[in-house]
């Protein structure tokens, strides 16, 4: 699984950590011992003493107690006489001390219970934003941004309902699509309508909620996700981490494909839409696609046996409206 690559990959990271973390404490010893050398002398001597309590078990077992005694107050009063002298020479108590970036964890990444640190988490979900392709636009496109007043309130087109209820019932559902999303429940979402109506804004706003929950997102156009492909079974770029790229389109928590129908549309594109959405749908990851086209252009765009597996397992959401992106506007 994708998610297994990635966290391999930041734990490798967390090792570099530690062994930045002991190279500085190597440096700082050396300085020490070099101005104090009695300190070296006492480091040595709580070396040997902890030496001789592992020994202590085994040699003499009857007297264990007695012995691990004597010898735990022997590492006192030598750590007391190296406190003194760290102190004596202004130097901190802690000053030989690894220092880790993430103290809880010592830089590990998982807790004594063997839970994951909230530093870990935290990382997989930079790691997530990073891999979605929308970083940079989900602290501005979130649900706490989210305003339901841009869009009218009036009717439109001969629609049932008028743009803000039409938002209403939309929005509700893809709150529901994300506290439902550990479920398995087959539920994947169609976004269709014109530009400018917030499909991408919405997009944007299930993103943000999932990748905070510590989910993997990758959100790609439909025409970048052909050109990975092309690249990984073609060899175009082979100094691109084509795999990688390739295989989390089928493994992430959550694919979003914006912009289907923009791509070229050929018998090999269609083949691979299929596969990508059909993997998907049988591994019980979830997908959702945003699109420009109505069910009918779909129809007449991809085959049949695209078009229907999108309908089956997709819940169809039909944005309409002005372009609220020049109604805002005028309404200022």
């Amino acid at each position: 699984m994708i998610y297994g690559q990635v966290l391999k990959e930041i734990l490798m990271e967390y090792e570099k950590k530690r062994d930045r973390a002991r190279r500085a404490q190597s440096l700082k010893r050396a300085k020490v011992y070099r101005k104090i050398p009695r300190i070296k002398a006492i480091d040595e001597e709580i070396w040997q003493a902890g030496l001789s309590m592992s020994k202590a078990m085994v040699v003499s077992p009857e007297n264990y107690e007695k012995n691990l005694n004597e010898i735990k107050n022997k590492i006192e009063k030598l750590n007391m006489e190296k406190a003194y002298l760290l102190t004596e020479n202004n130097i901190p108590l802690d000053y030989l001390d690894i220092e880790y970036e993430c103290e809880v964890c010592k830089d590990e990444g998982y807790l004594e219970d063997g839970t994951q640190c909230n530093c870990l988490k935290q990382a997989l979900i930079m790691r997530a934003y990073r891999m979605s392709n929308i970083e940079n636009i989900l602290s501005r496109e979130n649900f706490q941004t989210f305003d339901i007043n841009v869009f009218p309130d009036e009717p439109f087109g001969g629609e049932d309902m008028t743009p803000r209820e039409n938002m209403k019932i939309i929005s509700g559902i893809c709150v529901d699509f994300i506290n439902n999303f550990d479920d398995k429940n087959d539920e994947n979402l169609l976004f269709y309508g014109s530009t400018g109506l917030g499909k991408t804004f919405m997009c944007n706003c299930i993103a943000k909620s999932l990748l905070d929950m510590n989910k993997i997102v990758v959100y790609q156009t439909a025409f970048t996700i052909l050109d990975i492909i092309e690249k990984r079974r073609f060899g175009k770029d082979a100094d691109r981490f084509e795999d990688f790229e390739y295989d989390i389109l089928f493994d992430a928590d959550l694919l979003i494909i914006d912009d289907l129908g923009t791509e070229l549309s050929n018998a090999f594109t269609n083949a691979e839409i299929f596969n990508i959405v059909n993997t998907r749908l049988l591994n019980g990851t979830k997908t959702i696609i945003s699109t420009n086209l109505t069910p009918k252009e779909i129809s007449e765009t991809y085959t049949d046996r695209v078009f229907s597996r999108i309908l089956e397992k997709f819940i169809p959401l039909k944005f309409y409206g002005p372009d609220i992106r020049y109604y805002r506007w005028e309404a200022r």
